[in-house]
């Protein structure tokens, strides 16, 4: 973290000069154990995000089937190039220090969404959510949420330090190909 302050130091600067406003974004997520906490990210999105959808019924339908948006218009500029490259999510290594997230994991998840896990809903709150994992690695925003439960799944019942080590080194080459939003 110590060797990243200067990357935040700039990204918070650059999403000030942006629009002004806040420069984290807390976002509630449910963890191990059903433990709820806040993930922290970079902002990226609008002020009142929740309130442009509530607005635009026709993009919360699509928000609500997969939660994620392809040409999402709440994100800003320089929330764009933080999505592509991942940056926005450095702020949850604060996470994992404080014992909340791994490395390496299911996605993150909003309390809300946890009912669509379903039969899987107790398997999923059995490990740490992490910052990186099998479904941000695989095919990133081009797969559908259930196509993310089941990779969530899959990494819990294969999970080993060397499948982390492959999943953060494919993470790196995500990282540097920028293949995001």
């Amino acid at each position: 973290i110590l060797l990243l302050l200067p990357v935040f130091l700039i990204i918070a600067i650059s999403i000030k000069l942006d629009d002004g406003g806040d420069v984290f974004h807390f976002r509630e997520i449910v963890g191990l154990h059903g433990r709820r906490f806040y993930a922290l990210k970079f902002r990226t999105m609008i002020h009142n995000a929740d309130d442009y959808l509530a607005k635009h019924p026709e993009l919360m339908r699509k928000y609500q089937q997969n939660m994620k948006l392809a040409h999402d218009p709440r994100v800003t500029r320089v929330g764009r190039l933080l999505r592509k490259t991942s940056l926005d999510e450095l702020p949850q290594l604060f996470n994992v220090l404080l014992g909340q997230m791994s490395l390496v994991g299911p996605r993150i998840i909003h309390p809300s969404e946890l009912p669509r896990y379903r039969e899987w809903g107790q398997k999923r709150l059995s490990v740490k959510p992490g910052i990186t994992g099998l479904w941000q690695v695989s095919r990133r925003q081009h797969i559908c949420y259930e196509e993310r439960i089941l990779l969530d799944m899959h990494y819990i019942d294969n999970r080993s330090f060397f499948a982390d080590i492959v999943i953060l080194l494919k993470t790196l080459k995500v990282f540097i190909i920028h293949t995001g939003i």
